[in-house]
């Protein structure tokens, strides 16, 4: 099942013979530092160890403000402005599409990269951008979209738009039924790039004809006035709104469903029935066939990414507008920082790996509470995800720099008969039936496209009580159960959860436990990748099953709720496991539990009265409920303080040493270290343009012609000198201006480095001598017999420009 859902993602297991070693630190703590100017002087001063989130360049500028800090720039953070498409009471102009498309033109996103971003970023127009992975097979597409700043263009397109709407423009301001055109326009106030970012849209729009109304707050803020309220209500209308990362992936099959469809819950109305949701059923099919493997080859995915991002950008309901490189401090005496190419030093490995002579490792944090934590629809903030990746050990999480799929807590073994053929599943092979609330057998003649063997490492959960496969049969159940929906009455239903754990749970075929640690998973599932496939078909649980149990009782009695827009639409707390009133809520439970005897359905029968006594203890001893699994565990929240505290979780049984991730410490990135192209050349000349390249096993180029359209493509192997010569037919370009773009790349880092830059093609022109005086017969002349012709071309001029990028990226609201 697919990684990014936090029931059925991570396969949690653990070690039979544990190799026991204590962690680099005995506390962690988060701050709370909202100003990035005094974070980077509590580093420098050595009062924190690591800030984690961007300073900004200028603060870096002079050689004194990085005394005493190492700097790490990663990109893993892109800005877009989300839009309202609703239909309301009042005029929204935002639900014409076209006035949509004419913000890609109407915003200045080298503007928002070169002064806003003081140059550290790169302008993004769709969802991939040249940091991702996927861009180098789509380049063409999103070269393709020239959305420069063209204000005139845009109000062009308002107008006309605006007019066949029935607007009348009076003393510059849109007026529909005689009443002014009015946006309301949420402004992150806590980011001072999407703060200014907000700032100059607002104006733009102004000038456009529009009164807009400025609203400032933070996340949680953003949680309720804009994730939480029925769109139709128009109480916002735009949305500067922000993404980041807390892994790399090599195939970001998720993305285009969380940004462009429907069906992912992440569109307008976020998929509460209560609310007006936007729709799309094209979008939806072809980002659910990205998502869920329904392709035969690579070939026909990359078809299917650009159809998608084709359909998202023409609707435009989120426009996309830069890609921020971050420049992360941390104090000279710090080892072991991870630099993710997609976490950045934020990662899951930094945290876990870093070491110093002390025994407190201090982290500053933008936000140290957003949102919610619990393990179902919570968690979906990036602040919070800092903290939960050193409490929480997956099965399986992603390579810092090749993106690939890694073994935590499982390894595994796969067999598969995909794209085409299938597996055969054992009769005895189980599925958790809805309908009678059992596990069925598949019966005979059952098969599936392929098999993930999973073998499990299991430890203690840190309330002392042994992992066991009853924590990942609960889990199956789970996903199952509410992964499904049975109609308007069912009440094990989430919109923000079941549409996503439907998708893997409708793949399952059968599962069947071999032994105390090894379990098989069939599935309708292939990846050209059988390492996706892995991460697919993995199965397990973040917290122990009885809190699961606990929590599901809660949301069906009304209580509290897993996601935030139901919470919103019931008018319950958004379920949060870390905070005591919801603690104490889930202790009632527990108690009720024990006192019964009462167990799950779901597992084998047994005495769980150890299970409850070891939730309800932790509870008392800490005041909330966040049990799970990794190195460190949760010692408490302070809201007076701000702070977080984590401390060793000292437990023999707990499988992996502290360097454990330590090779991830340093990488060497491919680069381009030299390009001999002429600035000039004639349609006769055969081109031949060296690079010189470190690191780097495959040189990717590209030839735009005069009209920037790409016209020559392909990609060079590198010799073992690091040479590479890419031939050009300038014939095919025709007479003109060229781009030359090229992509450095390595096969096991995934972050290329890129050159570009312009030359001229001329055509070659024939000019004969002017006739000579004529000479006397009888005297020899002095001059060839043929008339001499010179060949010569006229050069024009050249514009040179140079440019360098790099490739890094999970994504969580930031």
């Amino acid at each position: 099942m697919k990684f990014l859902l936090p029931t059925v993602a991570v396969l949690i297991c653990a070690a039979a013979l544990p190799v026991y070693s204590e962690t680099n630190f005995d506390t962690i703590r988060f701050i709370q530092y909202l100003e990035e100017s005094t974070a980077l002087e509590e580093v420098r001063q050595g009062n924190i160890d690591m800030y984690y989130w961007r300073i900004p360049s200028d603060r870096l500028s002079d050689p004194a403000a990085r005394e005493g800090i190492v700097i790490h720039e990663s990109v893993g953070n892109s800005y877009d402005i989300l839009l309202n498409p609703a239909e309301g009471d009042a005029f929204n102009p935002f639900a014409l599409r076209d006035i949509r498309f004419a913000l890609n033109y109407l915003i200045d996103r080298n503007l928002i990269v070169n002064e806003l971003m003081d140059g550290y970023g790169a302008p993004l127009v769709a969802w991939y951008g040249i940091y991702s992975p996927e861009y180098i097979s789509i380049i063409d597409l999103l070269e393709s979209y020239n959305f420069e700043h063209n204000p005139q263009l845009a109000q062009e397109m308002i107008n006309a738009a605006m007019t066949d709407a029935g607007g009348v423009m009076e003393e510059g301001i849109w007026m529909i039924d005689e009443a002014p055109v009015e946006l309301n326009f949420f402004i992150r106030s806590d980011d001072p790039a999407r703060k200014a970012i907000g700032e100059v849209l607002a104006a733009d729009l102004q000038s456009a004809g529009f009164v807009v109304h400025r609203d400032f707050g933070d996340l949680n803020k953003a949680f309720t006035t804009v994730y939480g309220s029925d769109p139709a209500n128009l109480e916002w209308h735009l949305y500067t709104e922000g993404w980041g990362r807390s892994g790399f992936l090599k195939y970001d099959s998720s993305g285009l469903s969380q940004m462009y469809a429907p069906w992912f819950s992440v569109m307008p109305g976020f998929g509460n029935p209560a609310f007006w949701n936007y729709e799309h059923p094209e979008l939806d099919r072809v980002t659910q066939a990205i998502f869920s493997g329904n392709f035969s080859s690579a070939e026909e995915r990359t078809d299917l990414i650009r159809e998608g991002i084709t359909l998202g950008v023409e609707e435009s309901v989120r426009i996309f507008l830069a890609d921020r490189v971050g420049q992360y401090v941390v104090h000279e005496d710090i080892d072991g920082v991870v630099n993710d190419f997609g976490a950045g030093i934020p990662s899951r490995f930094t945290t876990i790996n870093a070491r110093s002579d002390q025994t407190t490792l201090d982290i500053g944090v933008k936000h140290v509470y957003q949102g919610s934590w619990n393990p179902v629809a919570g968690l979906s903030d990036l602040y919070s995800n800092h903290i939960w990746y050193a409490i929480y050990d997956p099965s399986l999480f992603l390579h810092p720099y090749s993106g690939s799929v890694i073994p935590v807590r499982a390894e595994w073994d796969i067999q598969t008969a995909g794209p085409d053929g299938s597996l055969t599943i054992p009769p005895d092979a189980v599925l958790w039936d809805v309908e009678s609330d059992s596990w069925m057998d598949v019966g005979t003649n059952a098969t599936a496209t392929s098999l993930a063997t999973y073998h499990l490492t299991f430890s203690n959960w840190h309330h002392g009580i042994g992992m066991s496969m009853d924590d990942v049969l609960y889990a199956i159940y789970f996903s199952t159960e509410w992964g499904t929906n049975e109609g308007e009455n069912d009440p094990t239903v989430d919109p923000q959860y079941t549409p996503r754990a439907a998708q893997s749970v409708d793949s399952i075929k059968g599962i069947r436990v071999l032994d105390e640690n090894t379990i098989e998973v069939y599935v309708d599932y292939w990846h050209f990748d059988e390492d996706e496939i892995a991460s697919w078909a993995g199965v397990g649980a973040a917290m122990p099953w009885e809190l699961y149990q606990a929590m599901e009782r809660a949301v069906l009695d009304d209580k509290t709720a897993f996601s935030r827009s139901v919470a919103q639409s019931k008018g319950v707390n958004w379920l949060s496991v870390l905070i005591p009133g919801d603690a104490e809520l889930l202790r009632e439970y527990l108690v009720q539990f024990r006192d019964s005897g009462e167990v799950p359905i779901a597992i084998p029968a047994q005495d769980a009265s150890d299970r409850y006594d070891a939730a309800i203890s932790w509870i008392d001893e800490y005041g909330h409920a966040v049990i799970s699994n990794g190195p460190y565990m949760m010692q408490g929240y302070s809201p007076e303080s701000r702070t977080i505290t984590l401390t060793e979780f000292d437990d023999p049984t707990y499988p992996f040493a502290p360097d454990k991730w330590s090779e991830f410490e340093s990488v060497t990135l491919p680069q381009v270290s030299d390009v001999s192209i002429p600035d000039l050349v004639t349609t006769d000349t055969a081109l031949e343009i060296s690079v010189g390249t470190d690191g780097a096993d495959r040189v990717l180029y590209f030839v735009n012609d005069a009209t920037g359209a790409i016209a020559l493509s392909g990609d060079v192997d590198v010799e073992s000198d690091g040479s590479a010569v890419v031939n050009v037919d300038t014939a095919a370009l025709g007479v003109g201006p060229a781009g030359f773009k090229i992509f450095a790349v390595s096969d096991t880092v995934l972050r290329p480095d890129s050159y570009s830059t312009n030359f001229l093609i001329t055509q070659a022109e024939v000019v004969p001598i002017e006739p000579v005086e004529d000479i006397p017969s009888d005297v020899e002349p002095d001059v060839p017999e043929e008339p001499e012709v010179w060949w010569y071309a006229v050069p024009i001029g050249v514009a040179i420009a140079a440019a360098a990028a790099g490739i890094a990226y999970w994504r969580r609201r930031a």
